[in-house]
């Protein structure tokens, strides 16, 4: 396993000044916003030259969620995840994550009734992963399939409800991520659901269960990698969580120390 990072505010904005920091704090990969990466293929592929930090898999930068509400907005975003999935392939990258949504609507807050069916929902998912799919196995890359917590989505809150979009679209190129914060509030138990879906789930995401840097909260962490390496997991562990501390950069490494106990 590989643990790898998305951007941070204290980063530097240079890419390849980005790589080589990111390489220097311990990080192995290197998970990058979807939109910078089409928007500057070159200079990614040189930011990896020089640094030897390689890029994992992309998160974000589309216009539209694969659920959209809005069919105009869902388009866009499949039209831009397939960019992304090309502009992958050409940096060397095994992934794409996708949630259904976020921040389009929740159970748990007013007004509790969607704009859509759940049978809306689906068709639209289903929609927008077949096309994406197709694409994906053109170009050797993985559609990451992310359910999110009952708070920032509705349609994919469970490793469940995302197996049973995979088993329904029968999809060739489409794998889970397990995000252990969102797990950490939508299963039961992390390492089980793990074991359960040990077949299906192609890509990790990490944070406590506050949403900060690993090592600052509650998750059993020894556990559940040790549970990763026993369903024999080799895939990218990414850290997409918050940082919380006066100092950034130094509670980062803190974190980043903390996780390769494990790893």
């Amino acid at each position: 396993m590989r643990l790898g990072t998305q951007d941070k505010d204290f980063f530097p904005q240079d890419l390849v000044e980005k790589f080589k920091f990111v390489k220097a704090m311990g990080f192995e990969c290197f998970e990058i916003d979807g939109k910078v990466l089409t928007d500057h293929v070159d200079m990614v592929k040189k930011a990896i030259e020089e640094s030897g930090l390689p890029v994992s898999s992309a998160c974000g930068g589309y216009r539209g969620w694969i659920g959209d509400f809005i069919e105009e907005r869902r388009e866009n975003g499949v039209e831009d995840l397939k960019e992304i999935i090309r502009a992958l392939k050409e940096v060397g990258g095994k992934g794409v994550v996708v949630p259904a949504a976020w921040g389009m609507f929740t159970f748990r807050l007013p007004p509790m009734t969607p704009p859509r069916s759940h049978e809306g929902d689906v068709k639209a998912i289903l929609a927008s992963l077949k096309e994406l799919d197709a694409v994906a196995e053109e170009n050797g890359i993985y559609l990451y399939l992310e359910p999110l917590n009952r708070y920032q989505d509705h349609m994919l809150n469970t490793l469940q409800d995302a197996m049973d979009i995979i088993e329904m679209g029968q999809f060739k190129m489409v794998k889970i991520t397990a995000d252990f914060y969102h797990m950490a509030i939508e299963e039961d138990d992390i390492s089980e659901s793990l074991m359960k879906f040990r077949d299906a789930v192609g890509h990790v995401h990490i944070a406590e269960n506050h949403r900060y840097q690993p090592g600052t909260g509650s998750i059993d962490w020894k556990r559940h990698i040790q549970t990763l390496k026993d369903i024999g997991y080799e895939g990218d562990v990414v850290n997409e969580g918050r940082i919380r501390g006066e100092n950034p950069l130094e509670v980062y490494q803190k974190s980043v120390d903390f996780m390769k106990q494990f790893l």
